[in-house]
């Protein structure tokens, strides 16, 4: 277990104050914090939580919940009250002090809120300080650090001095130090807070992409929850000191733990951060390709729609059929179901956000088809279901098993269907934008 961990926090306190140890043992008995601060101050309240290798894992909270005091704790710079911290498997917390700093060096860097340049230090030589430290020789420093400044998109300003920059590119010497000493961990308390926010946006979106081309761990504190939304592949959110609830974005916004999270994410953009597979529905007016005309028509007359989405072997999405362009089909005794598949809707992935689902939504009639890599069909999305779910109001749908029709339907039944209907529809505007009948 613990070589699929980078980061693994259990049972953390920090409590300041005169008799820590005791307001620990209280807490651990129920009391309320509030009742111990002649004792001390509890910054921090029985946290635990594992950080996979590769992930963004934001630690979010308002000012005083305790967030800063853990990154610290992270890292060493403070010692916890009780509990344990372990990097890479290793304990640092109560280890000798030589010991901390050799993990350090070797394992974790950090991005802190106002820089922390050396101001008389150009561009380059405080992205290799890190370096420096690790004692690298000049060289191969230099040509580390010259690589990441270009990286971070820095190049060209190698030689200037920290003062002769904005703040946004301050920010970027900061990320490129912590990057150059290719540490598996990244640490950034606030690290984007300083900056406004058009500069603040475009540091987020690079941070995501160097994350996608690094793979490193990185645990980022804020207290922006759009940041933690865009940011984060999990979401620890602070309150008073204690984890109150972790999860992807998803959960966070679809399934908050209490009341606190719930008004923490009503104002979220939900587009930006819901995904097709978040919202999918499953494929209910669905037959195999090799079933033929007739199956499909009789899929569409049992579930009362004017379409089906056909799928081939392994369930890899083909296209979609109407009613009218089968019952032809029918009737001319045609067997080949292919002729009749039409590409109408759009696909996406279900990796894709709300937001980018309007236009598919808005040009078909149909639900958007969601698939995987291999194109196989994963669920649809009705119009009615992306709007809910934009709304934040309950999906009525429920869960309906996939239906596997028959190879064949008797003749007599499709001149049964035919006279009840009076022959087959040539009106596309059968189809509503759910995919089922008017």
């Amino acid at each position: 277990m613990t070589e699929t961990i980078a980061v693994r926090a259990e049972n953390l306190f920090k409590v300041f104050g005169r008799r820590p140890k005791e307001v620990v043992r209280r807490l651990t008995a129920g009391a309320n914090r509030d009742s111990l601060t002649s004792l001390g101050t509890a910054a921090v309240i029985d946290a635990s939580f594992d950080v996979r290798p590769g992930e963004i894992f934001v630690v979010m909270g308002l000012s005083g919940s305790g967030k800063s005091t853990l990154i610290r704790m992270l890292n060493g710079l403070l010692e916890p009250t009780s509990g344990s911290v372990e990097i890479m498997g290793k304990p640092i917390s109560g280890v000798p002090a030589k010991v901390l700093r050799g993990i350090r060096r070797r394992s974790v860097s950090m991005v802190f809120q106002h820089f922390a340049l050396l101001p008389h230090r150009t561009v380059l030589d405080n992205a290799a300080y890190g370096l420096e430290v690790q004692g690298v020789g000049v060289e191969e420093r230099r040509s580390r650090a010259q690589r990441v400044v270009e990286r971070v998109g820095l190049a060209g300003w190698e030689d200037k001095l920290p003062g002769q920059l904005s703040g946004g590119m301050q920010q970027r010497v900061g990320l490129a130090r912590a990057l150059a000493s290719d540490t598996e961990i990244l640490l950034m308390d606030e690290a984007f807070s300083a900056l406004d926010p058009l500069i603040r946006r475009e540091m987020q979106e690079q941070l995501v992409e160097l994350q996608r081309e690094l793979g490193k761990t990185i645990i980022f504190i804020t207290h922006d929850l759009n940041e933690a939304m865009f940011l984060g592949d999990r979401i620890a959110v602070m309150r008073d000191g204690r984890i109150v609830q972790v999860g992807t974005p998803e959960d966070i916004l679809t399934d908050p733990a209490n009341d606190y999270v719930a008004q923490f994410v009503q104002d979220v953009d939900r587009a930006r951060v819901l995904t097709a597979a978040s919202v999918m529905e499953p494929a209910r007016a669905l037959v195999s390709v090799s079933a033929g005309p007739r199956a499909a028509l009789r899929v569409m007359r049992d579930l009362q729609t004017s379409a089906a989405f056909v799928v081939g072997d392994g369930r890899t999405f083909a296209g979609v059929v109407r009613d009218r362009d089968v019952m032809r089909q029918v009737k001319a005794g045609e067997t080949d179901l292919r002729k009749a598949i039409r590409h109408d809707g759009g696909t996406v992935t279900g990796d894709t956000q709300l937001a980018d689902l309007f236009e598919a939504s808005v040009e078909s009639d149909l639900p958007v088809a969601v698939v995987d890599d291999r194109q196989r069909l994963l669920g649809l999305i009705p119009r009615v279901t992306l709007l809910s779910a934009l709304g934040n109001v309950p999906s009525s749908t429920a869960e309906i098993p996939v239906v596997e029709p028959p190879a064949t339907i008797p003749v007599e039944v499709i001149t049964q269907t035919l006279l009840a209907t009076g022959g087959p529809s040539d009106d596309d505007s059968l189809v509503t934008a759910e995919g089922g009948a008017r």
